[in-house]
C-alpha cells in the first residue's frame, strides 16, 4: 500500500465518521459508535499498510504524525461520546480529525527514505506514539474547554464538566510525562545525554510544565475564564513543541529533532 491509496481510505473513514456524528444527533447511539469505530479501523488499516509499504514506522515526518493524530482524535472522540454521551464532542473530534486528513491530502509530507541511525532505536515507535496520543488528548480537552467557554448558556460549567476537563488533562499529562521519560532514555542511548535543552526539548518541557501548573492551580482557582484560557495557552505551547519549532531560527541547523 502506498500514499496514492490514502484518498480512498480517507474518504471511506470520513463517510463513516460523518455518518456516525449524524446518527449521534439522531439519538442512534449504538449506530453512531459502530460507524465511528469502523471509520477509525479503516484509517488504522491504512496506517498499518503504509508501515508495511515503507518498511519502517510511519512516524518520521509531519505528514506521518498527522495520520496518528487524526486516528487518535477519532478514537478519543468516540470513547468520550460512549462514556459521557456528549454528542458535540464526537462532532468536534471528528471535525478536527478531518481537518488534519485534509491537510495531509494537500501536503502529505510522506517520504520513503530509510530511517537515520539515531531513529533506528526500540524507543522510536513507543516514544512518538505516546506523544501523539497525548497531543490528541490535549486537543480533545482544548475542544471541550472551548465549548464550555463559548456556549451561550446563562449558567457556568458544572463541577462535573470541570472534573471531566481535569481528568482529560491528567491523562494527557501522564502520557506527556511518559513520552518525555522515553525520550530521555532514548537520548542517553543515542547521544550520551538524557537532556540537552535542544529547542524541541525546551518547548516540550514548557508544555509539560504548563499543564502541570494547571493541575496544581485548578483546585484553588474557580475562575473558569482563567482556567479555560490557561488550557488554550497550554495547547498553543503544545503546537510549538509539535511543529512550530520547525520555523524557529534557533532550531535550524542546531536541533537534533529537525530531520
Amino acid at each position: 500500500m502506498n500514499w496514492d491509496s490514502f484518498i480512498i481510505y480517507a474518504v471511506l473513514s470520513a463517510i463513516c465518521w460523518i455518518l456516525g456524528v449524524w446518527m449521534a444527533f439522531q439519538n442512534k447511539r449504538k449506530g453512531a459508535i459502530s460507524s465511528c469505530i469502523l471509520g477509525s479501523l479503516v484509517f488504522f488499516v491504512f496506517i498499518i499498510g503504509l508501515w508495511i509499504s515503507l518498511d519502517r514506522p510511519p512516524l518520521r515526518t509531519m505528514g506521518e504524525t498527522r495520520l496518528w493524530y487524526s486516528f487518535f482524535l477519532s478514537v478519543i472522540g468516540v470513547v468520550l461520546y460512549s462514556k459521557l454521551k456528549y454528542k458535540w464532542m464526537l462532532g468536534f473530534g471528528t471535525l478536527m480529525s478531518l481537518v488534519f486528513v485534509f491537510i495531509n491530502l494537500l501536503k502529505p509530507e510522506i517520504h520513503t527514505k530509510t530511517l537515520m541511525p539515531a531513529l533506528q532505536s526500540p524507543w522510536f515507535v513507543p516514544h512518538v506514539i505516546v506523544y501523539m496520543f497525548s497531543y490528541a488528548m490535549m486537543g480533545a480537552v482544548t475542544l471541550f474547554s472551548c465549548y464550555l467557554w463559548f456556549r451561550k448558556l446563562p449558567e457556568e460549567a458544572s463541577d462535573y464538566e470541570l472534573s471531566i476537563c481535569d481528568n482529560l488533562v491528567r491523562i494527557g499529562w501522564a502520557f506527556l510525562t511518559l513520552g518525555m521519560v522515553m525520550g530521555a532514555l532514548w537520548a542517553k542511548e543515542a547521544w550520551g545525554d538524557y537532556w540537552t535543552w535542544d529547542p524541541k526539548e525546551t518547548w516540550a518541557f514548557a508544555t509539560w510544565l504548563s499543564y502541570l501548573l494547571y493541575l496544581h492551580v485548578r483546585p484553588t482557582n474557580k475562575h473558569q475564564d482563567f482556567l479555560f484560557a490557561w488550557l488554550i495557552f497550554s495547547f498553543i505551547l503544545l503546537q510549538m513543541c509539535w511543529w512550530g519549532i520547525n520555523f524557529l531560527p534557533s532550531a535550524q541547523g542546531s536541533s537534533i529533532h529537525i530531520y
